[in-house]
């Protein structure tokens, strides 16, 4: 299992011939995200380097997304300001899909937009912490040992990142902090 994947015991089931509307985080929408995110990551969630950068952070709205069937969110993605050193980034994560849509592209879909998304914002940069096998598939790779510090304990095999322009990598380097 991918971690940040949801899991979940009473998870509806997927309805025939019907998929999962992509659409922009709203305002509105926290409460419904922040139920799966909890759901999927538990309270150890609070205690992730990751973390670290969301707290006093606000999301991306318009680069995070939430996967809609029925009025219920099965799914959702989100994306937020973050520099590497002096280097503007964005942050993904978490995001989370109930169990009933898991293994159907669901996730990866919710990646795509959200990184499409933040290509057509003009932003360059993708950091994330995960699981190497999932993301390169989603053209992610791992940030060279030492090259990337954020502020807390990760592995280092876990820290991950994408180009969204070419050569826009090269140099970049430093502490990850919020803004």
């Amino acid at each position: 299992m991918c971690p940040g994947v949801m899991s979940t015991v009473n998870s509806p089931s997927k309805p025939a011939n019907t998929a999962p509307v992509l659409q922009r985080e709203r305002p509105e929408d926290a409460a419904a995200v922040d139920g799966l995110i909890d759901h999927a990551f538990g309270p150890g969630r609070h205690v992730k380097a990751a973390e670290r950068l969301r707290e006093h952070n606000s999301p991306f709205r318009d680069l995070s997304f939430v996967a809609w069937i029925g009025g219920e969110a099965v799914g959702c993605v989100r994306l937020w300001p973050i520099h590497i050193g002096d280097t503007p980034a964005v942050l993904l994560g978490p995001f989370a899909v109930e169990d009933a849509w898991r293994s159907r592209g669901l996730g990866s879909d919710l990646i795509r937009k959200a990184c499409d998304a933040a290509q057509a914002a003009g932003h360059a940069i993708v950091l994330l912490v995960g699981d190497d096998p999932f993301f390169t598939k989603l053209g992610f790779e791992t940030v060279s040992p030492g090259r990337v510090t954020l502020p807390g304990p990760v592995n280092p095999r876990r820290l991950l990142w994408r180009a969204l322009k070419p050569g826009v990598l090269e140099g970049v380097e430093g502490l990850v902090h919020a803004g």
